[in-house]
């Protein structure tokens, strides 16, 4: 499985449960991440800073952009005819999918051809409580400065969650 932006909240995430599934899990992430991604099972880095990256990922079964724009055209080239693609962060044209053999799923109502968000909180609650999830927060911001955490976390650059903290106490930890 290949994972855009795995890094990220929702890659961070996405990696955890499909490792859980027992998935070979492929990230792009620059360099600086690599550690982290270890750290939750992620068992190959791709630096997508670093040339193209779609040369050294082909032929996956299933992808998961959360990148979006040039990255999910880019990931839905690596799935091998017959492989899924799904992206958190924009769609493709339903023809590029047609035209690559690939199915590309996401973007329905909860339940729509797959598992509630209740079953699904329910799997990342089992994961949690046997030690197999864990949500990595980044940085935490004040209230008072959540424009300034909306940046930071545009940059695209984070390992896990950024929160933004009510309590200022909070805010102060990390």
């Amino acid at each position: 499985m290949l994972i855009t932006g795995v890094a990220g909240g929702v890659g961070s995430s996405a990696a955890q449960i499909a490792k859980a599934r027992g998935a070979y899990v492929i990230g792009t992430a620059s360099s600086r991440h690599a550690a982290y991604l270890k750290s939750i099972g992620v068992d190959e880095v791709v630096d997508y800073t670093q040339a193209d990256w779609t040369s050294k990922v082909k032929n996956v079964d299933v992808a998961l952009d959360t990148v979006g724009g040039q990255t999910a055209e880019q990931a839905l080239g690596t799935v091998k005819k017959g492989g899924t693609f799904d992206s958190v962060a924009g769609r493709i044209a339903a023809d590029k999918c047609t035209a690559a053999g690939v199915t590309c799923v996401g973007g329905g109502p909860p339940g729509a051809g797959g598992p509630s968000e209740g079953d699904l909180l329910a799997e990342v609650s089992k994961l949690a409580d046997e030690g197999k999830f864990k949500v990595n927060v980044d940085k935490t911001f004040p209230l008072a400065q959540a424009a300034e955490a909306q940046e930071f976390n545009r940059q695209g650059h984070t390992e896990g969650k950024v929160i933004l903290a009510v309590d200022s106490a909070e805010a102060n930890k990390k």
